[in-house]
């Protein structure tokens, strides 16, 4: 197991097992029931210059709680990017809304504002925006629509802590910005989420629907709502871990920065881009391949594979899904970006335990992949 490449996995340290013990021996009675919970979203949102922050069992949970909490319902319209991991969206069709998918930015990957403009109509409430990968957006561009056309921004920021854009950090945009603590992210309570904002009544409405809607300290339920309520002990490995923050995120930009220098030589590769004024925590390292190497995400995965290296591909676009309808044909004339990118993109080992040398033989397996394609387009 020792030399084994894992795809992702979280950094757990003598530090966390301290908080962890500490909550699974203190924390169950009185007003130590939910003492994580509540430093954890007090530090989180100072973090980010929110106001209001409320821990859920999930990102999935968080999204959905904020489009509850603003009222989005059968009717509405909804905007996400086509290239995002399915939790983005699904939310919207809890709320029996519909979900509209706009093309993504050829260079960060993110919802392109032209795109996005377009699709908005007089159904439109709200615009999804997604942090891909540690990406960020033009958010100021992106704002100015919202507010042009009166719809919300919402940022999901689940892959995006650390990162940061014109010195604001991701979570601070929108009427409300979401993250996950998954196994797999930057930080991570095992599962879980939180729901950031500054605008108390939202925040009110949200806090509300997350138990079952009742009265804090009450068991008078005045609505039918969701059980959304997190764990002390998963916040107190989430807080734990929030407070090593800048030596997660350190890492995180290590890996990237190792596979950017892996890579230098080889023309025509694009990893997670960093332009001014944008400081990306690159969640995961993704690499595009450009068209002169002919080659899919899938072959070159599968040639990984074949070789016992791990590897995930690039986010399907959404119309592609059967669970949206195997809208492949529409999606391409509607988002060609997005089909185009994501059929020659995959994502690179990002676990925490991943080292140096590891970083190299996958790069050096990638460049032989790319060599024997080469040669056998030349022998042909």
């Amino acid at each position: 197991m020792q030399n084994d490449i894992f795809m992702a996995g979280p950094w757990i340290t003598d530090f966390e097992e301290k908080f962890v013990l500490d909550a699974l021996r203190n924390g169950w009675y009185g007003k130590n029931a939910y003492a994580y919970v509540e430093k954890f979203e007090y530090e989180f949102a100072n973090y980010h210059d929110r106001k209001y922050s409320l821990m859920t069992p999930n990102c999935t949970t968080s999204i959905h709680l904020l489009l509850a909490g603003l009222g989005i319902q059968d009717g509405d319209e909804v905007i996400v990017p086509e290239c995002t991991w399915i939790a983005s969206a699904a939310p919207i069709t809890y709320q029996r809304a519909t979900t509209v998918f706009a093309d993504i930015d050829p260079i960060n990957w993110c919802i392109d504002p032209i795109a996005m403009e377009e699709k908005i109509t007089s159904k439109t409430k709200a615009v999804i925006v997604v942090d891909l990968y540690g990406n960020m957006p033009n958010m100021d561009v992106l704002q100015s629509i919202c507010d042009k056309h009166q719809i919300y921004l919402i940022e999901d920021a689940a892959e995006s802590l650390g990162s940061k854009f014109k010195n604001t950090r991701a979570g601070k945009f929108g009427i409300a910005s979401v993250f996950s603590f998954h196994r797999t992210k930057t930080i991570t309570t095992g599962e879980g989420g939180m729901l950031l904002m500054d605008d108390e009544n939202l925040y009110k409405r949200c806090k509300f629907l997350r138990d079952h809607g009742r009265a804090p300290g009450t068991y008078f339920n005045t609505e039918i709502t969701f059980k959304y309520m997190p764990s002390n002990l998963a916040a107190s490995l989430g807080y734990a871990q929030f407070l090593r923050i800048e030596e997660l995120v350190a890492k995180k930009r290590w890996i990237w920065q190792k596979f950017k220098e892996s890579f230098i030589d080889l023309p025509d590769i694009y990893l997670n881009p960093e332009p001014e004024g944008v400081v990306n925590s690159v969640w995961c390292t993704a690499l595009v391949f450009g068209k002169s190497h002919s080659v899919t995400k899938d072959y070159v995965m599968n040639e990984l594979n074949r070789l016992g290296l791990p590897s995930r591909p690039f986010f399907y676009p959404l119309t592609s899904l059967p669970a949206f309808g195997s809208k492949s044909e529409e999606g391409r004339i509607n988002s060609p970006i997005a089909y185009d990118i994501s059929e020659r993109a995959i994502n690179l080992p990002c676990a925490f335990n991943v080292n140096e040398e590891q970083i190299k033989l996958i790069s050096e397996t990638i460049k032989l992949v790319l060599k024997n394609v080469h040669k056998n387009m030349v022998n042909k």
